[in-house]
């Protein structure tokens, strides 16, 4: 067999493991060095291992991962959570579906110290379902609003996936934290609009909250102080120049731990369940990582990267065709798989692709920090759809009344204004990368 079948044939073999719920780490893992040693042998093979994972972990960007999501528990354990929704709820809880546009905008805030969107949507989901509950709006739509609200958690700089994306594709991390504030913002945005028009078009879902006074509003944004200024400390701190992304987690993990500690969060179990959490996400991550590398090994010995890159070029496609293609891959896959896999599967074939096609005449820096936030974007949405959804798994485990399919029925219009976003970013890249020219 030639390379490109060994490539194709373990590529088709990682698709049915994934099919077979196998670990995506360790499905990689496999197919890798299953490929790799019938292409080039046992002995290259065990050479490769011998320096691939210390090659790989001890890279001093790839700390800042165990570092914010050490942040993000400390975060959750230092109730910041139900701060943030208490302040949203006292400015907007009397909006019509106000409660709900609070949720979103807590999960933003939430998501500017944590970095996952998994975290993020588990923990405002122990914080903002009980008051809504409480508030009459209905479960089905509170259940896909944090579902929903949960994707800010990667979209909202820091983002552990932005960080893998900057590590594999050598770009420069500040700048695509930088770059994906603007689509945050108008991700907020947008569902806060769904939930409007959801309100007004059935206002029993949805119902108007309590009207607090200027007072108590000054005094529930007063308690979100330490959230502000962490995140000033850590993003200002960066584009500051003072520290590295690296440095400016450490800072913020020692400031969030100071913030749980002193609101009692890490007596008892507390810290140690911080560590445990962070060290099971870490653990995750880095398998993910090994297996994405022995993968991406083994195929640049088949050069199915290269061929394929050579036949999307030899159709004569347009670089618009292109990118739809790939959008319309991805949308695919983010219904079996989770965000952080499908950028490690796919970036390392994707990425030549798109970087050797004409994109609105776009350098090559802005082609990939531009690509970056369109693709963390587009992977986003799988977190909420069908069949997978994490969000939505996570969700349905603390609504056990509401069933899957109803949340993921809620979910639809959220996923229209993720799809009119992404559409926004395609055919407007200044959307993303006029904040880079600042």
């Amino acid at each position: 067999m030639s390379g490109i079948e060994w490539g194709s044939l373990m590529f088709a073999v990682l698709l049915l493991l994934l099919a077979l719920r196998v670990h995506i780490g360790v499905a990689m893992l496999l197919t890798g060095t299953v490929g790799y040693t019938f292409v080039a042998g046992w002995d290259p093979l065990m050479s490769f291992f011998k320096n691939a994972a210390f090659a790989r972990y001890s890279t001093y960007d790839l700390s800042v991962v165990p570092l914010f999501l050490l942040m993000g528990q400390f975060a959750t354990q230092g109730g910041l959570s139900k701060a943030l929704f208490k302040a949203g709820n006292a400015m907007i809880g009397h909006w019509r579906g106000g409660m709900a546009m609070a949720a979103v905008t807590s999960c933003a805030g939430f998501g500017a110290i944590c970095g996952s969107s998994l975290a993020t949507a588990a923990t405002m989901g122990q914080v903002a379902l009980p008051e809504l509950k409480a508030h009459n709006y209905s479960e089905r739509l509170s259940a896909a609003v944090i579902a929903a609200g949960g994707t800010l958690g990667i979209l909202i700089p820091p983002s552990v996936p932005l960080v893998i994306y900057a590590i594999i594709t050598e770009q420069n991390i500040a700048k695509l934290f930088l770059a994906a504030f603007v689509p945050g913002i108008i991700a907020a945005i947008g569902y806060m609009v769904v939930i409007g028009i959801i309100a007004r078009v059935s206002p029993k879902d949805a119902p108007r909250g309590d009207r607090f006074s200027w007072a108590q509003r000054l005094t529930a944004l007063a308690e979100t102080w330490p959230v502000l200024l962490i995140f000033m400390v850590v993003i200002g701190g960066i584009y500051g120049g003072f520290f590295t992304p690296t440095e400016a987690a450490s800072i913020g993990t020692v400031a969030t731990a100071f913030v749980a500690w002193k609101s009692g969060g890490l007596r008892g179990q507390g810290f140690m369940q911080c560590l445990y959490g962070a060290a099971a996400g870490t653990g995750m991550i880095f398998l993910i990582l090994l297996g994405a590398d022995v993968l991406n090994v083994f195929l640049a010995l088949t050069q199915v990267n290269t061929e394929l890159a050579k036949w999307v070029v030899s159709m004569d496609l347009s670089p618009l065709a292109v990118l739809f293609t790939i959008i319309a891959i991805y949308l695919v896959l983010g219904c079996v798989m989770d965000s952080l896999s499908m950028l490690l599967l796919t970036i390392p074939i994707f990425f030549p692709i798109i970087m050797g096609i004409d994109l609105w005449g776009m350098d090559p820096e802005s082609k990939a920090i531009w690509f970056g936030i369109l693709a963390l974007m587009v992977v986003e949405i799988g977190l909420i759809t069908p069949p997978v959804g994490m969000n939505v798994f996570i969700i349905s485990s603390m609504t056990k009344d509401v069933p899957m399919k109803d949340i993921f029925l809620y979910v639809m219009p959220f996923l229209a204004s993720d799809l009119l976003r992404i559409l926004l970013i395609v055919f407007v890249p200044s959307v993303v990368l006029f904040v880079l020219k600042l």
